[in-house]
């Protein structure tokens, strides 16, 4: 599978990660539209807090620690309201929408 954004083709996985991360905000716009997905403003501030966890840590947070912090960050953000944002899961269509690659760590995701 690969996407095309701003003239480019990206490679991605079987399930939509890309190989490399990009941080282009196209490349976001092009996902989450293959998604069916129109992203929001919320949408904006998860993807800006994964990409600043994948730039500082290299790799992304689990979903109990995204769910804490964003908390922090954004008080009206709980367990549903992330969910509504990406029903298929937040650390994991979070991560792809965001352009990063698959997130590994422990509890199965």
């Amino acid at each position: 599978m690969a996407y095309e954004a701003n003239g480019q083709t990206l490679e991605s996985d079987e399930e939509g990660y890309l190989l490399e991360a990009n941080y282009d905000d196209e490349v976001c716009r092009v996902i989450a539209q293959a998604e069916g997905i129109t992203l929001t403003d919320d949408h904006w501030a998860v993807i800006r807090y994964l990409r600043e966890q994948y730039r500082e840590h290299g790799q992304t947070p689990n979903y109990r620690t995204m769910l804490k912090e964003l908390a922090d960050l954004m008080p009206q953000v709980d367990s549903k309201a992330l969910y509504d944002l990406f029903p298929s899961g937040p650390a994991k269509q979070g991560v792809r929408i965001a352009g990063l690659p698959k997130p590994f760590g422990k509890g199965g995701y």
